[in-house]
């Protein structure tokens, strides 16, 4: 068996059929950082050498957002009451509020382009 293994997650790419209302959910409600681009693909920076690309076009899945739907990208946070207030005031809908499991709490919602979203504690 080889011992080959990838070194880290490089991209993750969400479809939209609203790109600008995406980047805007993107920059200004979640606060990724937009890379300067050329084109129809806008990139944000997660950080690590990972980057978050948005492609024009529908979602592979138009499913709705079930209570265990497992998010398209999660997000890593150090405190998630104030990532639910900050939601919370730029109008996201959380179905489910805060959600935990022993040491984890998180919140899944969902972005413009329907994708599932989630913002994870882990302590």
């Amino acid at each position: 068996m080889s011992s080959f293994k990838p070194d880290h997650l490089a991209v993750v790419s969400l479809r939209s059929t609203d790109v600008p209302t995406t980047v805007h959910f993107y920059r200004d409600v979640v606060g990724l950082r937009l890379l300067p681009h050329h084109g129809h693909r806008p990139t944000f920076e997660l950080g690590n050498g990972c980057f978050l690309v948005i492609v024009q076009g529908g979602s592979a899945d138009s499913r709705e957002m079930e209570a265990n739907s497992f998010p398209d990208i999660a997000f890593a946070v150090e405190d998630i009451d104030q990532a639910y207030e900050h939601l919370e005031e730029n109008g996201v809908e959380m179905p489910w509020g805060i959600e935990h499991n022993g040491n984890e709490r998180w919140i899944k919602f969902t972005d413009p382009a329907v994708n599932v979203i989630e913002f994870a504690q882990f302590n």
